[in-house]
């Protein structure tokens, strides 16, 4: 009998009929159970989040910056207090004119000062200088900041004076820096003799 004659055979292998009963012809081998296909997500390299502006905050240790309406509320408690300050200083003081209003020339005369009495400028006279070399060096280098963060926006006075007073800083910082070398010079062992008494340096 050729292929295309051959009897069509449909063989049913279902084990059980509609009833639920085994049926008589059906395979006794157990049934395979076919594995689920489990499904493989392909490898993705996954950046990490960014980071919020707080975690940012956390970071580098930066406090939330506080909201406008704090900021008001806080300076102008702050000016009532002040105000509240000065009424009872003026009481206490009578005749005492009112404190004048800080400006940028009292914030200047107030480092230079600061700076100067760290080098040992206000020591009486007789007594050995004690001098802060590191706290000048910090003060000086604060008008330093300040004549750079406020260049092209002062007042031609405003610029005179801090010129002025960064320029005396320097000098009196290499006089005394020099004097310092010169004092642990002349102390040294080597010499055989001590030296003549200089400043002597805080920290």
């Amino acid at each position: 009998m050729s292929e295309q004659n051959k009897p069509f055979v449909v063989t049913d292998r279902r084990k059980f009929t509609l009833d639920g009963e085994l049926r008589p012809d059906a395979d006794p081998s157990p049934e395979r159970e076919e594995p689920e296909p489990v499904a493989v997500e392909p490898a993705v390299k996954s950046e990490p989040p960014a980071a919020t502006s707080q975690e940012s905050a956390q970071v580098h240790d930066f406090p939330p910056p506080p909201t406008p309406e704090q900021t008001d509320q806080a300076r102008q408690a702050y000016e009532m207090t002040a105000d509240r300050l000065d009424t009872a200083i003026r009481a206490a003081n009578p005749g005492m004119d009112h404190p004048p209003a800080m400006n940028l020339e009292q914030l200047i005369q107030s480092v230079y000062m600061t700076a100067i009495m760290q080098l040992g400028g206000a020591t009486p006279e007789g007594q050995q200088p004690q001098v802060d070399i590191m706290g000048a060096r910090q003060s000086v280098d604060m008008l330093g900041v300040l004549a750079e963060k406020t260049k092209g926006n002062l007042t031609p006075d405003e610029t005179r004076l801090l010129d002025s007073a960064l320029f005396e800083l320097h000098m009196a910082f290499l006089e005394i820096t020099q004097a310092l070398a010169r004092s642990a010079a002349a102390k040294a062992p080597a010499t055989g003799r001590p030296g003549p008494v200089g400043p002597s340096i805080v920290r």
